[in-house]
């Protein structure tokens, strides 16, 4: 699985999406704005409806609901995470990535466009709050 970077300020959920899709981050943005999900929409990054509906329209499947983060290893071998979580007037906010288990190594899919990296192996400078597990998904590109 490779990240897929944002390409909008506000695009980490469409961008994790798309990597757990193995789309390219256009794909995936037009996808979600035929559902009626646009990056700029505060909604898309301080609730998890809009996330899970273009996975749903992906035909990835994800957990039901989230999950308090306890640690790395408690994590399932794919994930949406929510990282740089806070409150702004009352209202949570986060930014998406991808957790990834493969072959005994894990690693953090970071769609930030301004990262040195977007694969992420620096655990403890990240403090996810909650994820969400991806259970099963099958390839949205055909």
């Amino acid at each position: 699985m490779t990240p897929v970077i944002q390409k909008e300020p506000t695009g980490c959920g469409i961008a994790a999406c798309a990597a757990l899709a193995g789309l390219d981050y256009e794909t995936a943005r037009a996808r979600a704005a035929a559902l009626g999900i646009f990056a700029g929409d505060h909604s898309l990054w301080s609730q998890t409806a809009y996330v899970r509906h273009l996975l749903a329209d992906l035909d990835i499947e994800a957990s039901s609901d989230e999950q308090p983060f306890t640690g790395w290893e408690d994590l399932p071998d794919r994930a949406l995470l929510a990282i740089k979580w806070r409150q702004i007037d009352g209202v949570p906010f986060w930014h998406w990535v991808v957790f990834v288990r493969e072959a005994g190594e894990c690693v953090v899919l970071d769609s930030k466009a301004a990262l040195k990296t977007n694969v992420r192996r620096d655990f403890g400078r990240m403090a996810p709050k909650w994820f969400i597990e991806v259970t099963g998904y099958s390839n949205a590109c055909g």
